[in-house]
């Protein structure tokens, strides 16, 4: 019997050791009230982001129609690919000059070229087409790539159709094949290799992570042990700490840049078509948005764990939202609004601007702009919140 009570008794110290354990973890979980927030949310963001941010079809693509015929089937053909859904007609220039301009410049994704006498080579089952895709967006490629030839051939099916039932098949000598064709041409990215999408944008949000989450945990880590209050003592003034503590992080993703550039060139063969100086005072410019990012972050983080999960959020942001791999048109507004606020949108634009399409500034300036003006911003409020927390 003595036995059986030691046995007892030993499972009912070993209840009590593990249920204060239980208890002092779950304290400790509830006392730290921004983590437990943090994560009983970030399951229902990503839920969301998934849901409503992320769409592999892409429809309502930008595009320029240059129609140089002008008549009752040109008109038709393009209110076709409208109809389709796939394509929304942002603007009409005057040949395919224009349509290339135009999506240099960004301002739509596709383009359409109608050649002269486009009613007449119809009636004589001559007319071709040529559609004009941004190689440097994948997305946007494949569904406009499927969407165009899908009308195309409807439309001519539906003319063909017509033309039998006006003149009967025997008229026209056996010979039913569609009137129109249509010929793709793909820019910057004629093979539709994956890695001349992906890399440039990939090293976007590689900075902008990298530098958020280094900038933030950097701050907090020198909090929890004590050294923000030794640097306290010293003379310095608030704005020289907060550039002493940028410049290093800055000289670092310079390196890291440099690194990633050289690796998606050499390793990956994604050819470097621009001015690389422009890329790397665009970088600059850029790794300091995510610098003063970052220190935001580490006046609202309180421990280096909640400085990470910040961070993770950021990075699940930058990965669905800003365009790296899926696209933003089928976005909802409010998403958008969303991917605007975060730099890496305006630099994963400004990177395939430069690596994959080699424009020069004239065509990236909108984006430029915002991410000067960004800067400056982020970087001002960051330095007055870094000095009232010192304060």
């Amino acid at each position: 019997m003595r036995g059986v009570d030691n046995m007892r008794e030993g499972l009912r110290n070993r209840i009590r050791r593990l249920s204060a354990i239980i208890q002092k973890e779950a304290i400790q979980i509830l006392r730290d009230r921004g983590t437990l927030v943090m994560l009983l949310l970030m399951p229902v963001l990503e839920m969301f982001l998934f849901a409503y941010a992320v769409s592999l079809t892409v429809d309502h693509i930008p595009t320029a129609v240059a129609d140089a015929s002008m008549d009752a089937q040109s008109r038709a053909f393009v209110g076709a690919l409208v109809a389709s859904g796939y394509f929304d007609i942002d603007m009409y220039v005057a040949d395919e000059t224009q349509v290339i301009q135009a999506i240099d410049e960004g301002r739509v994704k596709a383009g359409i070229v109608i050649p002269p006498n486009f009613a007449a080579q119809i009636e004589r089952g001559e007319a071709q087409a040529l559609v004009i895709l941004d190689g440097s967006d994948a997305a946007s490629v494949s569904s406009g790539y499927s969407a165009a030839n899908a009308v195309a051939q409807s439309w001519a099916m539906g003319l063909t159709v017509e033309k039998v039932a006006r003149v009967g098949a025997a008229s026209l000598g056996g010979d039913i094949s569609l009137p129109i064709r249509t010929s793709t041409r793909v820019l910057y990215n004629p093979d539709r290799d994956d890695m001349i999408f992906i890399v440039p944008g990939l090293i976007a949000i590689l900075l902008q992570v990298m530098t958020i989450g280094q900038a933030a945990t950097a701050v907090v880590r020198e909090r929890e042990l004590g050294v923000t209050e030794q640097i306290l003592i010293t003379p310095a003034r608030p704005i020289e700490l907060l550039i002493g503590k940028m410049v290093p992080n800055l000289v670092l993703a310079v390196i890291v840049m440099l690194i990633v550039v050289l690796f998606g060139i050499f390793w990956f063969g994604v050819p470097f078509k621009g001015n690389p100086w422009s890329f790397v005072w665009l970088s600059l410019l850029f790794i300091i948005s995510g610098l003063g990012l970052g220190l935001l972050i580490s006046t609202v983080a309180k421990t280096q764990r909640q400085a990470r999960q910040i961070t993770l959020l950021f990075m699940l942001l930058c990965m669905l939202l800003t365009g790296l791999i899926y696209p933003r048109q089928p976005m909802p507004p409010i998403v958008k609004a969303v991917s605007n606020l975060i730099p890496a949108t305006y630099f994963v634009r400004i990177a395939r601007g430069i690596i994959t399409k080699g424009v020069g500034l004239s065509f990236m300036w909108a984006d430029v702009l915002v991410l000067v003006v960004y800067s400056v911003v982020v970087v001002v409020v960051s330095a007055l919140t870094f000095k009232k927390r010192l304060d």
